[in-house]
């Protein structure tokens, strides 16, 4: 067990306001960082709101590079091209960004008078802007999803449904359905160059240019099929109906389909993958060559998943490179990635060995598609490019930062060290030998140079508010460029904070969980406590980092006084497939019973009234709070379920099905795990809160459970937070948390 503690100076109290973001005191608060730490080329720049500057990798001395004022004496001056409004002054150069390491060039968004965008490049080389060009707006919307291109120059980027590319003056092409020949499109729900399948399977955008630059790939998904969620705007003078599209699970869902457009030629291919009817596109990545594009193409089910190599010219299909299955499901999450030393081979990422690993394929080396059977003993997969694992363990890789050109290795982030952690390795493709890059404890976020000789490394752990280093990735000893310390504990008498380890309700795996014990701590007395909760896929609420990850409202409520336990139970993250994909089919029964254990610990402890026990969660956390409250009514005592799962049925299409199959497939399971079953077991004091127009568990789920609780007559409570989405923001999320602290003052403590 670890234990953490506050060291004060000065011992006050503090508010909501200091620790919750969006307070008035939040930024006071948190350890210093140094904000615009990046990469020009091999040489480490900071941006800042008036100057950008060097950082020197050896000593880390600082010199100016650029300044603000410079910036828009040269915008205020002579240009090549005018554009049709005047431009503002730049305000910061904080945003700014150096792509090219060979050039004295510097890239920045700013606006003109008329409110148009553009992107500027000034020469600090040369001291005058280089090149501007606008971006198109339209009907009042702003340019989004931007996609700079640092090989052509050129910016996709989306207004509404459309897709536009721009490089220079008043003129951005449009990559719509008019130059497609396809006009019919302009009046159904076709959207162009945005993240699809709902941003599942990793994916985050919906733009890729082609290593050179040379073309575009990019997702066109038709949502004209999925029925429209009704959602309401109460904010007009009379409520408008501004209606989201979401599939629900065992529903219609949209169409995705992937096009290639061709810079220099204008013309736009598609895709020939067949029918896009119950299938998922993800993962797209390109060859080094532009000759071809790859997909991980997934059937709806989720259990099969394919690595499919196309045409990136004509648009046909060519090969099949790999196949996965699972009995339960398969979700790839990461792109291939081409070797920059060796065009012939490419990594892949995989769970099959039961963790999140790489492989090496060799698109030179084909090889019998034989059916093997993965380490997890339930995958199976069939190769047709002769592979080697490169890493290989009970620990999974997080992700892949880049390449050490010179050196032939991959730089990586792992949970090596423990799940509790991610550090940073480099990784020698030859023999998979890895080294460790900085220090062995602790949360790492890392950047890396260009080469891959270096990274600018910003590490917190328990113990450790902050540092930030330059390192060299041979392993060795960098430059410090930031101690800080934590402000929080400077003036503030903090709680004690523990972590451990405790059975699962399977007896074998260990969960770790983290306690919180209530300022000015009393052994003698009998407190309330709180189990903060989560407990779905791919979220971790126990971390080696600042408070071991506990929020400031935990912090909070255990300096009014409370108790505070989080379990880190199966079904969460960063501990390998089994230990996920035990809920499959049931989701919250596993999860619950893992709870009940964290229950169990509250309960051996002395200082622990077992007669006040609360719980509360947020989306996954809600469902597990609201289920906990039903399926164990006389443990808990309040509850606090936040935008809360109610019925799958209402959930969408891709994550719920993953985990739920569909309601067809899976009647039992979702009758099983539909909480308006249970309404009538409510017999402590339940509330929920919901943003009005949550677009991730849309407000049915709540509107159907009240129902059922009235006509079960049960009381629980209601709070929403009009015109809000799935997470309060801003003062509306001090005013969330100010209220479920109300609550619970209320009905635990």
């Amino acid at each position: 067990m670890t234990i953490l503690t506050g060291t004060a100076q000065e011992q006050k109290a503090f508010t909501l306001e200091d620790v919750i973001p969006g307070g008035s005191n939040y930024f006071n608060l948190v350890p210093k960082n140094m904000p615009g730490l990046a990469w020009w080329g091999d040489v480490c720049i900071r941006t800042d709101v008036e100057e950008i500057k060097s950082v020197d990798t050896k000593s880390g001395e600082e010199t100016t590079l650029v300044t603000l004022e410079e910036v828009n004496k040269a915008m205020a001056g002579k240009m090549t091209y005018k554009p049709t409004a005047g431009i503002k002054p730049l305000r910061t150069l904080m945003d700014a960004s150096m792509p090219w390491g060979d050039r004295k060039t510097i890239v920045f968004f700013n606006k003109a008078e008329n409110g148009d965008d553009y992107m500027v490049w000034y020469d600090f080389g040369k001291k005058e802007i280089v090149n501007m060009f606008r971006l198109e707006a339209s009907q009042g919307k702003s340019p989004a999803n931007i996609d700079f291109c640092k090989e052509n120059g050129a910016v996709a980027y989306t207004v509404g449904r459309d897709l536009f590319v721009a490089d220079k003056g008043d003129f951005s092409r449009m990559i719509n359905p008019a130059t497609m020949g396809n006009a019919a499109d302009f009046e159904s729900d076709v959207v162009y160059g945005q993240s699809v399948h709902r941003n599942e399977f990793g994916i985050t955008k919906g733009t890729f240019w082609s290593p050179k630059g040379t073309c575009l790939a990019f997702y066109r998904m038709d949502q004209s099929m999925v029925t429209d969620y009704p959602q309401v705007n109460t904010s007009t003078r009379i409520a408008t109906l501004e209606p989201d599209k979401y599939p629900m699970a065992g529903m219609t869902s949209h169409k995705v389909t992937v096009g290639v457009y061709n810079m220099k030629t204008g013309k736009t291919v598609y895709l020939q993958a067949g029918d896009p009817t119950d299938r998922y596109f993800t993962n797209i990545s390109w060859s080094p060559d532009e000759k071809n594009i790859y997909l991980i193409e997934l059937n709806r089910n989720q259990n099969h998943a394919q690595l499919v190599r196309y045409n990136a010219i004509t648009g046909e299909k060519e090969a099949v490179l790999y196949e996965e299955e699972h009995p339960k499901y398969v979700e790839p999450q990461h792109p291939i990635t081409f070797l920059p030393w060796d065009d012939t081979k490419f990594i892949y990422w995989s769970q099959r060995d039961g963790y999140h690993h790489l492989y090496l394929m060799d698109t030179e080396k084909e090889t019998s598609p034989e059916t093997k059977k993965g380490k997890d003993g339930e995958t199976t997969f069939r190769e047709y490019l002769e592979t080697v694992p490169l890493t290989q363990g009970d620990w999974l890789v997080q992700e892949i930062l880049g390449f050490n050109t010179g050196e032939k290795e991959i730089i990586i982030g792992s949970t090596e060290i423990s799940p509790l952690q991610t550090n940073i390795f480099s990784l020698r493709a030859k023999t998979g030998k890895r080294t460790l890059i900085g220090r062995q404890d602790g949360m790492h976020s890392a950047r890396l140079s260009a080469s891959g000789k270096h990274i600018i490394d910003n590490f917190t752990s328990a113990n450790v508010a902050r540092e930030i280093y330059i390192l060299p990735t041979d392993g060795g000893k960098g430059v410090t460029l930031l101690t800080a310390t934590d402000p929080m504990k400077e003036r503030f008498d903090l709680p004690e904070i523990s972590i451990g380890t405790i059975k699962a309700a399977d007896g074998v795996t260990d969960l770790y969980y983290r306690l919180i014990k209530p300022t000015d701590f009393d052994p003698n007395k009998k407190y309330p406590a709180i189990i903060y909760v989560y407990g779905g896929p791919h979220a971790q609420l126990i971390h080696n980092n600042r408070f071991y990850d506990a929020r400031g409202w935990d912090l909070y409520m255990a300096q009014k006084g409370y108790v505070m336990l989080t379990v880190d139970g199966r079904g969460s993250d960063n501990r390998g497939l089994k230990f996920e994909n035990c809920t499959f089919r049931r989701l919250g029964e596993e999860e619950m019973k893992d709870q009940m254990k964290g229950v169990e610990l509250l309960k051996s402890l002395p200082f622990v009234d077992s007669a006040r026990i609360g719980v509360h969660g947020w989306s996954f956390g809600g469902f597990m709070t609201t289920n906990l409250m039903l399926t164990y009514p006389d443990t808990f005592k309040a509850g606090v379920a936040g935008g809360p799962v109610i019925d799958w049925k209402y959930y969408e299409v891709m994550y719920g099905e993953r985990y739920m199959d569909t309601p067809q497939t899976n009647p039992e399971g979702y009758k099983a795990t539909d909480l308006k079953q249970k309404a009538g077991n409510l017999k402590g004091r339940l509330e929920i809160i919901i943003g009005g127009t949550d677009p991730t568990c849309v407000p049915q789920h709540t509107y159907t459970f009240l129902r059922s609780c009235i006509d079960a007559g049960t009381h629980p409570d209601l709070f929403i937070y009009p015109e809000d989405g799935h997470n309060m923001i801003g003062r509306d999320r001090v005013h969330l948390h100010e209220h479920i602290t109300r609550y619970f003052d209320d009905h635990l403590k």
